[in-house]
């Protein structure tokens, strides 16, 4: 009787046993993380969808042209979805530097057979597709950067050269994007680069360097230009020329002052029709404020910056099991993410001059909305393989 207990005992505890592992096996990927950006997604179409239809009659004659655009895109991100989840992230580490000298030849490419909206020329248009090399550029950067420091973090920390080699490859990029021109995507690349080198270790004495170059050359950049002093006016002052400079920015703030706290309801925007200009892409915030209020417009902020500190938080445990690499992709990613976010919010209320960089994962754009994903797809990744790593490295118990 006792030998027979002592074995239903053993028997329930293997079947325990048992179970544990098939739980640790099926939880090896970040379960928040999808879920955050599953939301992003879902939200992001039905904004798209609400937004885009006056224009889209419009321009195309058919109210669903961007709508079928924005579900071919999804389509295409769930079939990169089974290459992204399946390469291992040594092998972006590996290639960083060819990856990096793809993303450089497509923006000297664009600047010579780009497609032009709005005068600048950001576009290569593939038929149905259109890449915009400054979305790969980004991540493409990170790569490069992450992959650097996990090689050369000593020579960072110590050497004012380790510091500047990077920021060079930065500064080339810079100059070819502010060619076409996209002074936002600038602006993204330096301020990420610069906290990723802080991250690393980087001494103080190196920023102040490098921050004051750059405050002369945007300063020297924007008196250059007599559209960007404009556009710094306008900003300013938008309701001093609500019909020329400060138009859009007046209609954004007129989207938002409807909205107030419960806003009009899905859908029943009137600075979409045709008052707004790009408003189901740069300027899509203003509609969600108009239609959703400060409730909507604060808890999808609230998802956005979940999701980047969300990508911090794989990045410091990655860097914390010594995985140097993905653990500054993914800091950069959510760094990356945070920035792009406060600078597209900062312009559609006025608080920052327009920049022309979109909402992540809610404004329309198809480089956007894949390169975005593949962000999320290497976070997912390296979550991945830490975890992989952490349950490898607990022994097996006795037989």
């Amino acid at each position: 009787m006792i030998y027979l207990q002592k074995k239903n005992k053993k028997n329930k505890t293997n079947i325990k046993e048992n179970n544990d592992k098939k739980d640790s096996f099926f939880i090896l990927y970040d379960r928040i993380l999808v879920w955050l950006t599953i939301s992003l997604f879902s939200i992001g179409l039905i904004m798209v969808i609400s937004a885009s239809i006056p224009i889209s009659q419009k321009i195309y004659d058919n109210p669903f042209f961007f709508i079928k655009r924005e579900i071919f895109y999804f389509f295409l991100i769930f079939l990169l979805s089974f290459i992204f989840l399946r390469t291992p992230i040594i092998f972006w580490k590996k290639n960083s530097n060819i990856i990096l000298i793809i993303s450089i030849l497509l923006l000297i490419l664009v600047l010579l057979i780009g497609h032009s909206i709005h005068g600048s020329f950001r576009w290569i248009s593939l038929g149905f597709l259109h890449i915009q090399p400054s979305e790969i550029c980004k991540i493409s950067s990170f790569c490069y950067i992450s992959s650097y420091l996990s090689r050369k973090s000593n020579e960072v920390c110590n050497n004012f050269w380790g510091f500047f080699k990077p920021m060079s490859i930065i500064i080339i990029q810079s100059i070819l994007l502010l060619a076409e021109p996209d002074l936002g995507t600038v602006i993204v690349l330096f301020f990420t680069t610069l906290s990723i080198l802080f991250l690393s270790g980087a001494k103080i004495g190196q920023f102040f360097i490098i921050i004051t170059i750059s405050i002369v050359i945007v300063m020297l950049l924007i008196l250059l230009e007599p559209y960007r002093i404009k556009r710094i006016l306008s900003f300013w002052n938008p309701w001093e020329d609500p019909f020329g400079n400060g138009y859009q920015l007046t209609q954004s703030l007129i989207a938002l002052g409807r909205g107030n706290f419960l806003g009009q309801g899905l859908g029943n925007s009137i600075q979409k029709l045709d008052y707004l200009p790009d408003a189901h892409s740069d300027f899509i915030f203003s509609i969600i404020g108009e239609e959703l209020g400060y409730i909507g417009s604060s808890l999808i902020l609230l998802i956005i910056f979940t999701l980047s500190f969300r990508a911090m938080y794989i990045g410091q445990r990655a860097l914390a099991k010594k995985q140097t690499f993905p653990g500054f992709l993914a800091c950069s990613i959510g760094i990356w993410f945070s920035f792009q976010t406060l600078i597209n919010v900062g312009a559609v209320t006025g608080i920052l001059p327009t920049k022309g960089l979109t909402l992540p994962f809610i404004s329309y754009g198809g480089s956007s909305l894949i390169i975005n994903s593949i962000a999320i797809f290497f976070l997912l990744r390296i979550d991945f393989e830490t975890r992989l790593r952490t349950s490898q490295a607990f022994p097996r118990g006795p037989k």
